[in-house]
């Protein structure tokens, strides 16, 4: 992968962050669908609590909409291709979403610590952009857009891969923050005026940690 910007993948469009998703059962806070992706577990970073929080093809499919990658059409043409889909081959498309994922936590990792993204995800990261530009189209028009597919589970990665490749190399990587809740680990952009924000949600993980400081103090109080 070069150092140039890449161009622009076309999606459908975004509806915003920290909206709720009924059809998903998840709420998307992360400013980025994928962010919103690598939120797709709920306390990452602790063993102990990690749970999924989008399960089987059809909850995905429908996350897509909310996350703003799918249009609901797109959604339902996609949810159909899969009830004709073996569950072979649907359980080794989840699969890959799960391991694009899992490259892209550490690299994020790396992103928020201020380090340099460990070299074999990052590896492993830049196949999958180059898999997704084999497997998208590139019409002759300006801007240079690049167009996944929309029928296959397969292209739901193909469309996060290229979606990483554009968060990656676009102007916002010093807004990318990681939740400093403990056992959080979910991250978002901070579009706060001051660039300061610490939680994926003042009243989710920040209420959590006013309510530990306020245990503290009360119990250190004479």
């Amino acid at each position: 992968m070069t150092a140039e910007k890449a161009p622009k993948v076309r999606t459908a469009e975004n509806n915003g962050s920290g909206a709720p998703d009924a059809g998903a059962g998840v709420t998307l806070m992360g400013g980025h669908p994928v962010l919103d992706f690598a939120n797709t577990v709920a306390w990452r970073t602790d063993p102990a609590r990690r749970a999924e929080r989008v399960q089987g093809p059809t909850a995905w499919a429908r996350w897509a909409v909310a996350a703003g990658l799918l249009t609901p059409q797109q959604s339902a043409g996609l949810q159909a291709a899969l009830a004709e889909t073996g569950t072979e081959e649907t359980q080794r498309r989840l699969a890959e979403l799960r391991h694009l994922r899992d490259l892209l936590w550490p690299v994020l990792d790396a992103l928020t610590e201020g380090g340099p993204p460990p070299a074999e995800e990052w590896s492993g990261l830049r196949q999958e952009i180059l898999r997704a530009r084999e497997n998208a189209a590139l019409p002759p028009a300006f801007p240079l857009r690049w167009q996944p597919g929309t029928e296959r589970l397969a292209d739901l990665g193909h469309i996060l891969a290229l979606q990483a490749e554009e968060l990656l190399s676009g102007p916002g990587l010093d807004r990318i923050r990681r939740c400093g809740g403990p056992g959080c680990g979910w991250f978002f952009l901070d579009r706060s005026r001051s660039g300061t924000r610490r939680w994926c949600s003042s009243g989710d993980c920040g209420n959590r940690d006013r309510a530990r400081r306020h245990y503290a103090r009360t119990k250190n109080a004479p």
